[in-house]
């Protein structure tokens, strides 16, 4: 597993032990390793999100995942599924986290961009989010 994939997984970890579901505040639980489009989902109800978690301050823009899944499920007429984005960081004062709920990003607000030839998965398309500073949010944790 790599660096990425266990920041990412502890993450989740760290959402479903901190943060109940946002629409019926039950318990939320993370999904298999590899799912398509999401990460966590509650339950007692039907909802899910992707969770992404940056080691930074808030920051408008963050990096997505895999592109090809993404456009097939907005090209057969699905939203963006909403979004958690955990913020962790450390500065003079100590350590701060935030985390934020996105209920809905629109497809203006997803990136495309192609990794390059000498990345581990060359030449593999992705997306960042982006604009989530214009974006409505709902803090769920402020540390």
């Amino acid at each position: 597993m790599s660096k990425n994939q266990e920041n990412g997984r502890a993450g989740e970890l760290d959402v479903v032990e901190n943060v109940p579901c946002p629409n019926c505040a039950k318990k939320l639980m993370i999904l298999p390793p590899n799912y398509p489009l999401y990460d966590v989902q509650c339950t007692g109800c039907s909802f899910r999100a992707q969770v992404k978690t940056n080691q930074s301050k808030p920051k408008p823009i963050i990096f997505g995942a895999g592109w090809e899944i993404m456009d097939k499920v907005l090209k057969s007429g699905f939203i963006t599924p909403a979004l958690i984005a955990n913020f962790k960081w450390k500065d003079k004062e100590g350590n701060h986290q935030e985390i934020r709920f996105y209920p809905f990003v629109p497809k203006t607000h997803l990136k495309k961009h192609k990794l390059s030839e000498t990345a581990r998965r060359a030449n593999y398309w992705m997306f960042n989010y982006i604009g989530l500073d214009k974006l409505p949010y709902f803090v769920l944790l402020k540390k």
